[in-house]
């Protein structure tokens, strides 16, 4: 027997806790990462790298992060960018699940009963 297999789109994201973001007059959202770690502190001390990046979405980005509010699906989420992009945003699934997992990999979302805090 084989495991239920489950559903990207019936994931429920949630923006982390671990980084701030805003969002600038004209709609577009920059998310405020801070590199921590004993790796980052010696990349901060010794080859003076940042110790925050600034990291600004496109129109697309800005909107689908907006719309992230830990109620939403990754499939309800689809349905707004495709009555807000229309044939801009196809293929929308493909797209969308890979910025999803973007998004993730980068620690700006996580998905509520799915990772840990």
């Amino acid at each position: 027997m084989s495991k239920k297999q489950e559903n990207y789109l019936d994931y429920i994201p949630v923006i982390s806790e671990k980084n701030t973001w805003d969002v600038k007059e004209d709609g577009m959202v920059t998310i405020h990462m801070i590199h921590r770690g004993f790796y980052a502190w010696i990349a901060q001390r010794f080859f003076h790298r940042p110790r925050v990046s600034h990291i600004d979405l496109d129109a697309m980005g800005s909107f689908i992060f907006q719309r992230i509010d830990g109620q939403r699906t990754v499939g309800d989420i689809a349905l707004l960018v495709k009555a807000e992009f229309g044939q801009k945003a196809e293929p929308l699934y493909d797209r969308l699940v890979k910025y999803m997992q973007i998004l993730r990999n980068n620690g700006f979302i996580r998905y509520a009963g799915k990772d840990r805090k």
